[in-house]
């Protein structure tokens, strides 16, 4: 019998809290808002950074091309098992911090976008910054990276290496959440160095 994807998530959150980040996974509100978010038209390359449940996985598969190639990383085992039951057409990882040296073990130099849904506020700052930097290095120059946060913590951090093309703050979920849309800017290409996929 498959469990409840709330009462999983629930299980997720009281096994390791910092890197759940929420005792409920996202409303369908905040997941139609975030899959909006994307130029899909774009999109051959994507990872999701954090699905959880697959709250937002499922509306977004819905969009794809049928060539498009996903990643999914996914750092609880049981929430990561349900979505590759789910999804088995996608790759799955469990840790983002690995982000640059599993798409490039595909393959992948670059990505055309990131979902993340990753609670930066729980990670230390050598963490935070780790995967940050690999998600810059990993997006195509005029990629699209769609974050939401329940605060805006990361706004500084964010503007320093994207262009913010919007903060939204989506009220209809639990706890509230500020949605950020950022864009790799299109003189940041090849000249950045690879030293993350090394990891």
């Amino acid at each position: 019998m498959k469990t409840p994807e709330p009462f999983l998530f629930l299980q997720g959150f009281l096994r390791n809290p910092k890197r759940v980040g929420s005792v409920l996974p996202s409303s369908k509100f905040l997941a139609h808002k975030i899959v909006q978010s994307v130029r899909w038209d774009e999109v051959r390359t994507i990872a999701e950074l954090g699905p959880g449940t697959g709250a937002v996985t499922r509306l977004m598969r819905a969009h794809l091309p049928n060539s498009a190639t996903v990643f999914l990383f996914e750092r609880d085992p049981k929430m990561r098992s349900n979505l590759k039951k789910t999804y088995p057409e996608f790759m799955f990882h469990s840790n983002a911090s690995y982000l640059l040296k599993r798409i490039n073990q595909e393959h992948v130099q670059q990505l055309d976008s990131i979902i993340c849904g990753l609670p930066f506020f729980n990670f230390s700052r050598e963490m935070r910054q780790n995967i940050l930097s690999q998600i810059h290095t990993a997006l195509r120059p005029g990629g699209t990276l769609v974050l939401y946060q329940y605060s805006l913590h990361m706004r500084k951090q964010l503007a320093e290496l994207f262009e913010m093309e919007k903060i939204q703050f989506v009220p209809f979920c639990f706890p509230p959440v500020f949605l950020y849309v950022c864009l790799k800017r299109q003189d940041e290409g090849d000249s950045e160095t690879s030293e993350w996929g090394k990891i």
